[in-house]
């Protein structure tokens, strides 16, 4: 039985990787797949894969690419989620801030350094032609971390996936200012490189039966329930959620490598390009 280890963020996205554990299908492969939620993110499990730590990992595509490009020995071998993530922008419910225009020059709340939350506030500050050389970041490690961060007032926003976070909006932990789709499909899977070199059939078996899964996993019967009580989600934000969320079995085409890392060189998230080989592997 080849053990293989994958990690990613304990998000709705996520529930098609736990589905497939615990289907009968791996073990008829050969394959025994462990999961292990992140909480803290991209910036941790790129350091997981640089340090051995996993084999496999669910990641925000901006950041892996930037890791890679810094020198992870890590590929991209297929796109799985299609559509952005929709990154909310929150504050604490009594911020006197209201607005995203308010937040210029402000502390961020992040998981870690390198994380989807780092990047994606220059994101966002890009977008809003502020000065990104200002911006000044608070690590928080978790969404608890953040909880705690922005109600002290130790810093004054803090940018994660908008329906992941709605409960502390709901609660009036969080308040809401605005949001920030990524330009780009916002999960990928990644492999270390020599891991891939000498499982690439195990990787490629994986690789068939979540695909074989997210092909219909909308159409589970009540799959809207099932997330909403799994995530602790209101069942209309996950019905919403569902109908924005696309899926992928495809692999990076060449010209899709190439613009994203177009729109993270300007954003001065990435100093360099690599080539596509550098990048990707498809197997």
């Amino acid at each position: 039985m080849k053990k293989v280890k994958i990690v990613g963020v304990p998000e709705h996205f996520n529930l098609p990787w736990k589905q497939y554990i615990n289907s009968s299908a791996l073990q008829e492969k050969g394959i025994k797949l462990h999961w292990e939620d992140i909480p803290e993110g991209t910036g941790k499990m790129c350091q997981m894969l640089r340090n051995g730590e996993t084999d496999m990992a669910v990641i925000l595509t901006e950041g892996i690419i930037k890791d890679i490009n810094a020198g992870n020995p890590s590929k991209i071998v297929q796109i799985y989620v299609e559509s952005p993530l929709i990154w909310g922008i929150h504050v604490a419910a009594h911020s006197k801030y209201h607005s995203i225009s308010d937040l210029e020059n402000k502390k961020a709340a992040i998981s870690r350094l390198g994380s989807g939350s780092q990047l994606m506030t220059y994101v966002n500050a890009k977008n809003q032609n502020w000065n990104t050389q200002n911006i000044d970041f608070e690590i928080v490690n978790t969404i608890d971390g953040a909880v705690e961060s922005l109600t002290q007032g130790k810093s004054d926003y803090f940018m994660w996936e908008r329906f992941m976070t709605q409960p502390l909006v709901d609660k009036g932990i969080f308040r809401r200012v605005g949001d920030c789709p990524t330009p780009w499909p916002c999960f990928v899977i990644a492999v270390r490189s020599s891991f891939l070199a000498e499982n690439r059939n195990e990787i490629q078996q994986v690789l068939q039966g979540i695909n074989a899964i997210t092909r219909h996993f909308k159409e589970i019967e009540n799959i809207d329930k099932i997330l909403a009580k799994t995530y602790h989600q209101k069942l209309e934000d996950i019905q919403q959620w569902l109908s924005l969320t696309q899926w992928s079995q495809k692999p990076f085409t060449e010209n899709e490598i190439e613009n994203i890392q177009n729109k993270l060189f300007d954003l001065q998230i990435i100093a360099k390009k690599s080539n596509f080989a550098t990048l990707v592997e498809t197997v």
